[in-house]
Parts: C-alpha cells; structure tokens; sequence
C-alpha cells in the first residue's frame, strides 16, 4: 500500500507543479508523476531537517515543503528533457 500512496501522491504533486510553472512543459506524464514522487521525498527530508515532520492535524508546512520540491524538480527536469529531446530532433534533420 506504500508504493500506490507514494505514486498517487507524487503524481497529484507533479500535476499540480504543472499547472504552477509557467508556460507550457513537454515532460511526459510519467516522468511527471515520477518528480512529484522525488518532490514528496525531498520535502519530507526538509521538513524532517527542520523539526516539523509532525505535527497535530494535517501537516501543512509538510505539504508545502513538499510541493516547493516538487515544483522546483519539475522545472529543472522539464528543461532538461526539452533540452534532451531538442538534441534528438535536430539530429534526426541531418
């Protein structure tokens, strides 16, 4: 049950860190959910480094944490698959 929770949450975070940045990104859905994942274990880390891993009630500073990463995974992960896939086609025109 661990693994679905991490994938449906990563994958809520990758969603949403979509829709914050902007402009328009091309990383796949997959690749998203797999940032939101690695965004919900970096915020965890900091949130854990900073004394507020648990709180009473629902754990917003946790969950800030947590999207910020995510938010800032995405971005740099989306550069580069552009970066990437922008290498890939302009060879494919040679």
């Amino acid at each position: 049950m661990g693994w679905l929770w991490a994938i449906i949450v990563g994958f809520v975070l990758g969603v949403i860190a979509k829709a914050v940045i902007p402009g328009k990104q091309h990383s796949p859905l997959w690749l998203t959910t797999i940032c939101g994942i690695l965004g919900a274990i970096a915020g965890n880390a900091i949130a854990a480094a900073l004394n507020v891993r648990e709180t009473r009630g629902i754990d917003w500073s946790r969950h800030i944490f947590q999207l910020v990463a995510a938010i800032i995974i995405v971005a740099v992960v989306d550069s580069l698959y552009m970066a990437t896939l922008g290498k890939r086609k302009q060879r494919q025109r040679i």
